[in-house]
């Protein structure tokens, strides 16, 4: 998919349609992740909502395999979630947040995951998402993906990241300025 403009963060005609054929294809593929949901009405919804198609265009372009995983049916809000096998290669290689980027001395990363999710218009997924979303499939069983951490563990300076091994969903803690080519993080979009 060719790169939108982000000043304006409006997909061209073309990039919306590959985006939403990928979307598509992908939504029917896997109807276990939301039984009894409409394509076409999901699709409504995205069309009206250009901003929102831009941050889904984010988070397919750097791997993340978008999907959706949720309806809120009081609000008519469709929640998508990053669905990719291992945590989405380009959202790798990443401190947690703006704070541990800066506290390194040397070897900073391109970014972190938090400006990188802000930059995209999503969020990161929570602990209690991420272990929802392995309900789904089997995610992160090579990779591990940073998650939201609670303000108690950041201000101590860790932050804490998910992965899925030996069958069973694990929490870690590490220093939150780390970064490793394994370790990206998940996102998640209302729309």
């Amino acid at each position: 998919m060719k790169n939108s403009n982000e000043s304006q963060k409006v997909l061209s005609p073309a990039d919306q349609e590959e985006l939403l054929t990928a979307l598509k294809e992908r939504f029917e593929q896997n109807m276990k992740r939301h039984e009894g949901l409409e394509w076409a009405k999901v699709e409504a919804k995205l069309e009206a909502n250009p901003a929102k198609l831009w941050s889904l265009h984010e988070m397919e372009r750097t791997g993340g395999e978008p999907d959706v995983v949720g309806y809120d049916e009081k609000t008519a809000v469709y929640t998508f979630y990053d669905c990719a096998e291992q945590s989405p290669n380009g959202r790798r290689s990443l401190c947690y947040d703006r704070a541990a980027w800066e506290s390194r001395k040397a070897n900073k990363p391109e970014s972190s995951a938090m400006e990188m999710a802000a930059s995209m218009g999503i969020e990161m997924l929570t602990e209690e998402q991420y272990r929802a979303l392995q309900q789904l499939g089997h995610f992160d069983t090579k990779t591990s993906s940073w998650v939201q951490t609670p303000a108690e563990i950041r201000k101590h300076g860790g932050a804490i990241f998910c992965d899925r091994r030996y069958d069973h969903v694990f929490t870690y803690h590490n220093g939150a300025e780390s970064y490793y080519a394994a370790r990206g993080f998940r996102g998640w979009l209302k729309v």
